[in-house]
């Protein structure tokens, strides 16, 4: 059984401000972001500017926390909505889901796609290796924070979260997240996307190894306490959520490689525009 190590969710104090943990791997992950794109820029057949990239990480913030508070109180939380709106502004209390972020994210990446003229799938396409690094630092402050952490297990691994009620050895699995949905999944689309691919697969990619990922974690992790395993006994919410993902995903990625024909795979559809965009 491992010890949790004695970490303070809370990493500076000014005054009657505590700044954590988690609200700084939110700001490290969209600085690894920033820092990504312009290394992006690179690649000969990239058709987003760089004098777009501040705007591109400016307006995927807004669409993380915006999409992550709504799709939490909407997804996990909306009984609580319901009796009490309210609540859907207090967000120092807490609560933000991936999906919704994502759903966010890809909202806001169209509604710039249109504004800008960048073609809607390779603006995804550049977008998605940026987010697993994201994803994985804000499971460390997951980790940090001791929240939603895994089931009960006898493997030797097994960690006592000293915030646990019931003092249980659990899985870590915000661990297996930063691991999996973080360093695995950014690996393989930082990979696949350094060739050109056709487009909207890097995107497709990403949809269906997170969803996949995702899926696999949640037979381990911990489901929220006052929603349980609803589908057949033992899926849960982030299950139910991820399957579309998967699907989608999968459905996406074929499209992408076998569209007219299978011409063209393997090769830029574009080239780079001569003109700077639209800032």
């Amino acid at each position: 059984m491992l010890t949790f190590p004695r970490l303070n969710p809370v990493a500076l104090s000014l005054g009657p401000l505590d700044i954590h943990w988690y609200g700084l791997m939110y700001l490290l992950g969209f600085a690894l972001a920033w820092g990504l794109a312009r290394r992006q820029l690179r690649r000969p057949w990239v058709t987003v500017q760089r004098e777009q990239i501040d705007d591109l990480i400016f307006y995927g913030a807004l669409g993380v926390v915006v999409g992550g508070r709504l799709g939490y109180v909407l997804f996990y939380n909306l009984d609580r909505l319901l009796a009490e709106p309210s609540w859907l502004f207090r967000i120092w209390e807490g609560g933000m889901s991936f999906h919704g972020g994502l759903l966010g994210v890809a909202a806001v990446m169209l509604w710039y796609s249109r504004r800008t003229g960048l073609a809607p799938g390779a603006l995804l396409d550049f977008v998605a290796p940026l987010v697993p690094l994201g994803l994985g630092l804000g499971r460390l402050g997951n980790f940090i924070g001791q929240e939603l952490w895994g089931r009960p297990t006898s493997l030797p691994w097994g960690m006592v979260f000293p915030a646990d009620p019931l003092a249980l050895p659990r899985h870590p699995s915000q661990l297996y997240q930063f691991a999996l949905e973080g360093l695995l999944l950014f690996a393989v689309l930082w990979w696949y996307a350094a060739r050109p691919r056709p487009r909207w697969s890097t995107a497709a990619l990403f949809l269906l190894l997170y969803g996949g990922l995702r899926f696999l974690v949640e037979f381990v992790r911990e489901p929220d306490a006052h929603i349980g395993l609803e589908l057949f006994g033992w899926m849960s919410r982030g299950q139910l959520l991820s399957l579309p993902m998967m699907l989608g995903g999968a459905a996406l990625f074929f499209w992408a490689w076998h569209r007219r024909g299978g011409a063209g795979l393997g090769s830029p559809e574009s080239p780079r525009p001569s003109r700077p965009g639209p800032k």
